[in-house]
């Protein structure tokens, strides 16, 4: 069942947004609800991302709006502007701003659960939440406005900052340092086991011992089914502000910027540096001890398997910046057509060898 709505007026929610918002036709109307321009009802708000979207617009039964600026003028949005509406920089943006003071997460009452088992030495913040099925380990430390859902395990030695949300199924292993304001999604795993081996005298592969950490830093999001995989030696980290998809593989002493973004199903090989304000597109592959520089850009699918310098833009395996590739790619749709030419040519040679052979077979 979606969360409940806490009803605003539109102005109300222009003068949240801040500077550069501006109303248009009728402050007053009340936001009950949101949606997508596609299927919003009257009275509820959307968003339209750009101008190329507002066919749609005209079409929706959305009572409101959040629209682009496309004029000299804040409200210059032509017809539409004759509907509730809010102009703004960044539509997009400020649909999710809003959206975060109309449906406001679930009230979660502090306490522990009689149903939980937290060790007599963990420190447990009072205004902390512990629901049922939680287990928190030996030395462990829960900040204060944290929320443990249902069965998390948190092993001894763990360190929890201040507001964090732990959904169920999360477990956090030893030693590991999570900071303010994390928010890991369901099965999300810290700190298990890196993928280390040698190998014996027989052959066999043996793991080596892990005797790292993982610290997670400040205001970061972690998908559901997500591994962060504590370090060798040393620690894993995740900078301040980055936001890790579903299924993503991050193995150990893998060093992630601040404000970085890893799409889902990629997957960060040992040691592997990814930089500050870096996007990595779906099913990633990045090889071991490589480094991808500052505000670069890696296309899905992508294998990267050489050091990427900052704001480059790559795609394709193995990842090529994007000139190369493009040309790449328009050189293997001209390939067919390519290749029945070559065969033309071929036929033709062979007709003119034929008449060189004959013609010194005549001569002899």
């Amino acid at each position: 069942m979606p969360r409940a709505v806490q009803p605003l007026r539109l102005d109300e929610i222009a003068a949240r947004l801040g500077p550069g918002r501006e109303v248009s036709a009728r402050g007053d109307f009340v936001v009950r609800g949101v949606g997508p321009l596609e299927t919003a009802l009257p009275d509820e708000l959307a968003f339209v991302r750009s101008p190329r979207y507002f066919a749609a617009a005209r079409a929706s039964r959305a009572g409101a709006l959040i629209l682009p600026r496309v004029g000299a003028e804040p409200g210059d949005t032509g017809e539409l502007a004759s509907r509730p509406s809010i102009t703004s920089p960044s539509p997009d943006r400020d649909f999710a701003r809003a959206l975060s003071w109309l449906a406001p997460r679930y009230a979660v009452e502090p306490g522990v659960s009689t149903q939980a088992v937290v060790a007599t030495d963990a420190q447990v913040d009072a205004t902390a939440s512990i629901g049922p099925g939680c287990v928190v380990g030996a030395g462990s430390k829960i900040g204060a406005g944290s929320v443990l859902h249902a069965n998390v395990c948190v092993y001894p030695d763990v360190e929890i900052g201040d507001d964090c949300e732990l959904h169920a199924g999360v477990v956090v292993r030893e030693g590991s340092r999570i900071g303010a304001r994390v928010r890991l999604q369901p099965s999300v795993v810290i700190g298990g086991e890196g993928f280390g081996l040698a190998y014996g005298d027989d052959g066999a592969p043996q793991a080596i011992p892990q005797l790292g950490c993982v610290v997670i830093e400040d205001d970061v999001e972690i998908g559901a089914n997500s591994a962060v995989d504590r370090a060798s030696l040393g620690e894993t980290r995740i900078g301040r502000g980055s936001k890790i998809d579903d299924l993503v593989m991050v193995a150990h002493n893998v060093q992630i910027g601040a404000f970085s973004v890893i799409a889902a199903q990629s997957g960060l090989a040992g040691s592997a540096r990814i930089g500050e304000r870096v996007i990595v597109m779906a099913q990633v592959g990045v090889g071991d001890h490589v480094e991808i520089g500052d505000e670069s850009f890696v296309g899905s699918r992508a294998g990267v398997a050489a050091d990427i310098p900052e704001k480059s833009r790559v795609w394709g395996f193995p990842a090529l910046a994007g000139s190369a590739w493009h040309r790449q790619v328009a050189a293997l749709a001209r390939l067919p057509a390519a290749l029945k030419r070559l065969r033309r040519l071929e036929r033709r040679v062979d007709v003119i060898d034929d008449e060189d052979t004959s013609g010194q077979d005549e001569a002899r």
